[in-house]
C-alpha cells in the first residue's frame, strides 16, 4: 500500500539537508520523519499504483463491452421497428 522506497527517499533528503555536524541528529530526524510519515499515509485512502492499473483495464474492457451492447440494442431496435412495418 505505502511505497516504503518513496519514504526512504523522502527521508533521506530531510537528512542531506542538515549540516553535516549533525548526522547523529539527522539519522534521528530520519528515523522520525519515517514514522510521522508512514503514520499520516497510513491514514490516507490510497490505492497501489497496481490496483489502479488492473482497475484502470477492467474500466476499458467494461467500455468496450458497453459499447458494443449499445451498438448490438440499436441494431434489435432497428430490426424490430422494420419488421413492424
Amino acid at each position: 500500500m505505502i511505497n516504503a522506497q518513496k519514504l526512504e527517499e523522502i527521508a533521506q533528503q530531510v537528512s542531506n539537508a542538515l549540516p553535516s555536524g549533525l548526522k547523529n541528529v539527522a539519522e534521528e530526524v530520519e528515523h522520525k520523519t519515517k514514522q510521522i510519515l508512514q503514520g499520516q499515509l497510513s491514514k490516507l485512502d490510497v490505492v497501489t499504483r497496481e490496483e489502479f492499473e488492473v482497475q484502470t483495464q477492467v474500466l476499458l474492457k467494461t467500455r468496450e463491452k458497453l459499447v458494443a451492447l449499445e451498438k448490438q440494442v440499436a441494431e434489435l431496435i432497428e430490426q424490430a421497428s422494420s419488421e413492424q412495418e
